[in-house]
């Protein structure tokens, strides 16, 4: 008993270690990009670079969330309800936020490219910041529609009891499946159709071009891989057909089945946002480049240098 005990909680310390070791490696590349921001104004003024840093820091709060939620399932195995009814809360926003935010970059690359001269008046830094605020009013609709629908079905005492904090075991009545299904196929089909009608858009232009192909390519590019990142964010709507198939098929290893689908799932994916933007982006990687020499702090890029 002891020795199976001691398995398990190696195994468990293990889990956690990479948890965290991958959460603090992605956070710190991430927040490369957000210092990069904050610390040169010029950007501030960029439509596209303000929804991207907006991504990296929603990205950087829900990877905090999710490895904050998994190591606790193993430290603090009952947690008070409504801390976890807060966690929960915030991890489910930051979710909703991802496939907005890539919608909203996705429209914004097609304004710039197919409707350049309406780009300063339609994506003006005031309508940016509008619109990073109606992603979080929107996203939070469905969260707070799940702690209603623990209001209706349970007393309000339940706040004060303690559970195993992961979202089915508070938010797993019929109801809960229910709108699930119905507002994740609205808030995806959506971005999915913007995606497609934007790449579709983009390519023409790219094709009917005689000036500026590159920019155009570079925009039909990054809108391929906003596909690709809502991809494996969508990841997470199928981690349990995933499981199921493979603990059908694998039994012994159901902990690295779980473990592995976790990662790939919820930590992996927040690496993509720099990948994508950070490092393909000549601009923000001088910076980073700047910011691994130690010059970061020391250099300024001229607002010419930065455009849209």
């Amino acid at each position: 008993m002891n020795s199976s005990q001691n398995l398990f909680d190696e195994e468990a310390f293990m889990r956690n270690l990479v948890a965290v070791g991958l959460g603090v490696i992605i956070t710190y590349i991430n927040g490369i990009f957000v210092i990069a921001f904050f610390k040169n104004p010029v950007f501030y003024t960029n439509t596209r670079y303000i929804l991207y840093v907006h991504l990296v820091i929603n990205d950087i709060i829900m990877l905090f969330l999710s490895v904050t939620l998994h190591v606790l399932v193993y430290t603090v195995p009952l947690l008070n309800v409504t801390v976890c009814s807060f966690l929960l809360l915030f991890a489910a926003i930051t979710a909703e936020n991802t496939p907005l935010n890539l919608a909203g970059m996705a429209l914004e690359r097609y304004i710039a490219i197919c409707k350049p001269l309406h780009h300063p008046q339609l994506c003006s830094v005031k309508r940016t910041y509008i619109l990073i605020c109606l992603m979080w009013l929107v996203s939070s609709i469905p969260a707070l529609t799940d702690i209603i629908i623990v209001l209706v079905n349970e007393p309000i005492s339940i706040f004060s009891n303690s559970i195993i904090c992961y979202s089915k075991s508070l938010f797993g009545t019929n109801q809960h499946l229910l709108r699930v299904i119905c507002v994740e196929t609205m808030f995806l089909s959506c971005v999915w159709m913007t995606l497609i009608f934007t790449y579709f858009r983009v390519l023409q232009a790219a094709k009917a071009a005689t000036s500026d192909q590159v920019s155009a390519r570079k925009a039909r590019n990054t809108i391929l891989l906003h596909g690709l990142q809502l991809l494996l964010c969508m990841l997470s709507y199928v981690t349990p057909l995933i499981n199921y198939f493979f603990l059908a098929l694998f039994p012994k290893y159901r902990s690295i089945i779980l473990f592995s689908t976790y990662l790939l799932a919820n930590v992996i994916p927040r690496l993509l946002s720099p990948l994508i933007y950070g490092f393909r982006d000549q601009k923000m990687f001088r910076f980073v480049r700047m910011y691994l020499t130690c010059s970061l702090f020391f250099t300024k890029i001229e607002p010419s240098e930065v455009q849209s």
